[in-house]
């Protein structure tokens, strides 16, 4: 979400991070996409982005934005991933 923050407004833009195992913390998310778009289409299904970010709690966030990278275990743990892609 700090990503969707940075890149706000910026059309043909987005950020994937996520982990090689499947694996995000505790969570079931292996992690998240978000794009120049992510912060307007919080704003109007009312995600409070600010407060997550604050609360170092975003995946309610990410999962009301459909955002989430859901994998699964995947048997392996190369590396945390993070890509920005620009059209």
């Amino acid at each position: 979400m700090a990503a969707a923050t940075a890149i706000a407004g910026l059309p043909n833009v987005w950020v994937a991070a996520f982990g090689t195992d499947g694996s995000d913390g505790p969570t079931d998310a292996a992690g998240a996409v978000v794009s120049g778009t992510t912060l307007g289409t919080a704003a109007r299904r009312g995600v409070d982005v600010r407060r997550g970010l604050l609360r170092h709690d975003t995946y309610p966030l990410l999962k009301a934005l459909n955002a989430h990278i859901l994998t699964g275990p995947t048997g392996t743990n190369v590396n945390d991933l993070y890509l920005l892609l620009v059209l």
